[in-house]
């Protein structure tokens, strides 16, 4: 199994876990508020799709129709480079529940095929640096997991879940992109990114043990990868994890961590 196919089967798995446990929602759980300011579940499924949806233009654009597709993306986004996306999310969260699921079923099925289109060597442009196929695949898992928390955490407060879903060691995908985007924390936050390596020793939700880095290396991050990934998509308050650092670099990019592109997030209440 390819890279790619490894990525794209968790993408797909992780998605129909989350879509079970929101087509029997009744209406007014589509509506109840997550812990992402103003969003709903209805807002969060929508900006799913939406993303899926426009990754597959982006996947396309290596044709005369998909650049064009492509580009007046774009140019919606220039045109509202602030609100752009929190727009698209709460116009298609006003879908009927069935549709919002039939238009994510659509988008999720297009898009591992979409990626497989790009030619071979060619990266697909983003709103961001320019992607690969595995690349993207990578971020949308990202994507479908973190606000997939949001989800489990807004039904387990409404009582329709018992309690937040077991992590699977598919969470791997988010840990790399947390540590891949150390650098980028840094900058994002007007830092000078440390010139020194960083280990980074997490144990996964199976008990294997997960590291990046030099076993050398001064700085290092240990605990669980749970926590880990949940930090750097600012699902949870640095004080509130088991995440040990060694060192003071290591201590400040745990307190910035963000794994997904934009302007550097406000992050989580501590609880």
């Amino acid at each position: 199994m390819s890279v790619f196919d490894d990525v794209a089967d968790d993408l797909r798995a992780e998605g129909d876990d989350l879509r079970a446990a929101v087509a029997p929602l009744p209406t007014e759980l589509w509506r109840a508020m997550t812990p992402a300011e103003g969003w709903t579940t209805a807002t969060t499924i929508a900006h799913l799709l939406w993303t899926d949806e426009v990754a597959v233009l982006a996947a396309g654009a290596h044709t005369p129709a998909g650049k064009e597709a492509w580009d007046a993306v774009v140019l919606e986004a220039i045109a509202d480079p602030t609100g752009y996306v929190d727009a698209r999310a709460l116009e298609i969260g006003d879908l009927a529940p069935d549709a919002l699921l039939a238009r994510w079923d659509a988008a999720r099925s297009a898009l591992p095929e979409a990626l497989r289109a790009v030619p071979a060597g060619q990266k697909m442009p983003w709103f961001g640096p320019p992607m690969s196929p595995t690349s993207m695949a990578t971020a949308r898992f990202m994507e479908t997991w973190a606000h997939g928390l949001d989800v489990y955490d807004a039904l387990v407060g409404a009582g329709a879940l018992a309690a937040l879903p077991e992590p699977t060691d598919r969470i791997r995908h988010v840990a790399h992109i947390g540590v891949r985007t150390r650098g980028f924390a840094f900058a994002n936050n007007g830092l000078e990114a440390p010139v020194e390596d960083i280990r980074v020793e997490l144990t996964a939700p199976s008990g294997e043990s997960w590291t990046w880095g030099g076993e050398d290396a001064a700085r290092r991050v240990s605990g669980s990868a749970y926590d880990f990934c949940r930090l750097v998509t600012q699902r949870v308050h640095r004080d509130d994890t088991d995440l040990v650092a060694t060192g003071d670099d290591a201590e400040r990019w745990l307190t910035i961590a963000q794994a997904f592109a934009g302007p550097a997030g406000g992050g989580r209440e501590k609880a």
